[in-house]
């Protein structure tokens, strides 16, 4: 199990990784913080880049704030890490 910190940017106007941000990956989404949205639009954004299902993906902790823990079965930490970055 990989374990992945992100600074999100909820509101943006495409959802894509957008660097770095105090030492994490920074992650635009396009979604607003309305109702879980973000969150939701976060880990389908991770299962995607990491290929694995979204199920595989959770918030482990930061669920209300920018900064977030996610969990991401099946890939150990560099390789979910390098498929959330990409080439």
């Amino acid at each position: 199990m990989a374990l992945l910190t992100v600074y999100c940017q909820p509101g943006a106007r495409q959802t894509r990784v957008a660097g770095w941000h105090d030492g994490k990956v920074k992650v635009q989404l396009q979604a607003p913080p309305v109702d879980g949205a973000a969150n939701e639009a976060l880990i389908a954004f991770v299962a995607r880049r990491c290929g694995v299902p979204r199920s595989h993906v959770r918030i482990t902790h930061g669920q209300t704030s920018r900064t977030k823990r996610l969990a991401v079965d099946g890939l150990d930490d560099p390789s979910a890490l390098q498929a959330l970055i990409g080439p």
